[in-house]
């Protein structure tokens, strides 16, 4: 069933990138389409649409494939902030130019705590 949304290019390039991608990993393995859809608990077709890149289906889905493959923690990284210069420079921009203590406001009763008693 088609998807509403439609990728942009660079998304749908990359899905199919990846898809091959998965479909070499899995030949290298040696292992049939029907064992990784077995072992990632889905079906042969839906194997295959990955293996094409169909943005239809769901990234847990493609997360199970990679599981079933064994390169799941490759997922774990792709947004991992030492991976991302971009977001560091960004932080980096934004940390202040003096570092400076807060001041507390003097209290209103001289300062002393009180006592019972």
């Amino acid at each position: 069933m088609p998807s509403p949304h439609l990728p942009s290019i660079a998304v749908r390039r990359a899905l199919v990138r990846l898809g091959s991608d998965l479909r070499d990993a899995r030949l290298r393995r040696n292992l049939p389409a029907d064992v990784v859809a077995s072992r990632a608990f889905t079906t042969r077709p839906t194997l295959r649409r990955i293996e094409a890149g169909d943005p239809g289906v769901s990234i847990g889905i493609y997360a199970a494939v990679l599981q079933a493959m064994g390169l799941l923690e490759g997922l774990g990284v792709l947004a991992d902030p030492a991976n991302d210069p971009i977001g560091q420079r960004l932080s980096a921009e934004a940390l202040p130019e003096r570092a400076r203590i807060k001041r507390r406001k003097p209290r209103s009763d001289g300062g002393r705590p009180d006592r019972d008693g």
